[in-house]
């Protein structure tokens, strides 16, 4: 079967400095090769550092930036060589939800401009059929229809982070691009946001690329992560898999960097030393050897290649095989104390009164088919 995306070889290189005849003297290897591909309804996560080349692969992967190298296919057609007709008629089929909600909605339009305009643009909607049209996308994203008079400045960061998800469902789209959507909001905020979103997913078929640095947050909505590095993947696999048992020296690390919001339950870290590389001069071999506990003077010279076993678990490391077993990264339960599990649950239940007061609604309309986040 045919993925919704396949991407391969992806590279971006950024100049940061020229000569005096306009020579690039430094670039910044921010993508340097990376190959994956998404199906239909899934979620792929890509996790990291910042800085390791996760929102520039998205924005690759959309056109938004132009690539150096490789392809990438949507439904089998490949991006790179359409035309700005083709390209706009592609934007219909794939979108983007920012970071910050408030940054990437107009503060001169009012919600119901907001939400048009896209109709408007690919001419999906009669004019006549709009203001219906734009209360359908806020009912579905669980805020009411009298909302759509009202400007941005006016809304909370969850309700408008609601709008963007809104805006981006309103051509009807395949792919959704969430670019780290829940970090800047409060933490009982984000529960209702990743619920929405699955929920979304759930009744749509919607497929995701979730760039997140919240290994916690990715743990319940991917069904397959990619850890990324100074701009290349080092492990891939499916979620449950990734976190029962990390194989790449980096992963381990992530992974035990994960608060437990226990105080009687303890784990080892992982802790690395060293500050990371820059991606203007990464290390030869390894891009990880430098920080790496259990780097050997292989990884320094030689660059691993990314490479699956038959379940489709691939790790870019030379000392796999060799590594000793890791600690328990995950606990059997939530890992929470009674009071905060208590707590959570208020948090992840149907709220009394939706959005009357400007505070956001608990859980979208509609019924769950998986366990709500907490």
């Amino acid at each position: 079967m045919t993925a919704l995306l396949e991407v391969e070889g992806l590279t971006k290189y950024f100049v940061a400095d020229r000569s005096l005849f306009g020579r690039p003297t430094a670039l910044v290897r921010a993508v340097d090769g990376i190959s994956f591909r998404l199906d239909a309804g899934q979620t792929l996560a890509l996790v990291g550092e910042s800085g390791c080349g996760k929102s520039t692969v998205s924005r690759l992967v959309l056109r938004l930036i132009e690539p150096d190298a490789g392809s990438v296919r949507f439904e089998g057609r490949d991006l790179l060589a359409l035309n700005a007709s083709q390209l706009r008629g592609f934007r219909r089929d794939a979108q983007i939800i920012f970071q910050d909600p408030y940054a990437s909605l107009n503060p001169r339009m009012t919600v119901s401009r907001i939400l048009s305009e896209p109709l408007a643009l690919h001419d999906l909607v009669p004019r006549s059929r709009r203001r219906e049209r734009v209360a359908e996308l806020l009912h579905l994203v669980g805020l009411e229809p009298r909302f759509a008079r009202r400007y941005p400045h006016e809304f909370s960061g969850g309700q408008r982070q609601r709008i963007a998800i809104a805006r981006a469902l309103a051509v009807e789209p395949k792919l959704i691009v969430c670019d780290e959507p829940v970090s800047a909001l409060d933490v009982s905020i984000r529960s209702q946001i990743l619920n929405l979103l699955r929920d979304l997913q759930d009744r749509l078929g919607l497929a995701y690329i979730f760039v997140s640095h919240d290994l916690a947050v990715v743990k319940h909505i991917a069904d397959r992560v990619a850890v990324m590095n100074l701009g290349v993947i080092v492990e891939t696999a499916d979620t449950r898999a990734l976190f029962a048992s990390p194989r790449h020296p980096y992963s381990r690390a992530l992974l035990s960097a994960i608060p437990v919001p226990n105080p009687a339950t303890r784990r080892g870290r992982l802790l690395l030393q060293g500050e990371m590389p820059s991606a203007l001069h990464p290390p030869s071999g390894c891009r990880f050897h430098t920080r790496c506990p259990y780097a050997v003077e292989r990884c320094r010279v030689e660059a691993p290649q990314l490479r699956a076993d038959s379940s489709g678990h691939a790790t870019a490391c030379h000392r796999t095989a060799e590594l000793p077993p890791p600690e328990a990264t995950l606990l059997a339960g939530s890992g929470f104390s009674p009071a905060l599990e208590r707590l959570v649950a208020a948090f992840s239940g149907p709220a009394e009164a939706q959005e009357a007061s400007g505070i956001d609604s608990v859980n979208p309309p509609g019924g769950r088919n998986r366990e709500s986040i907490s």
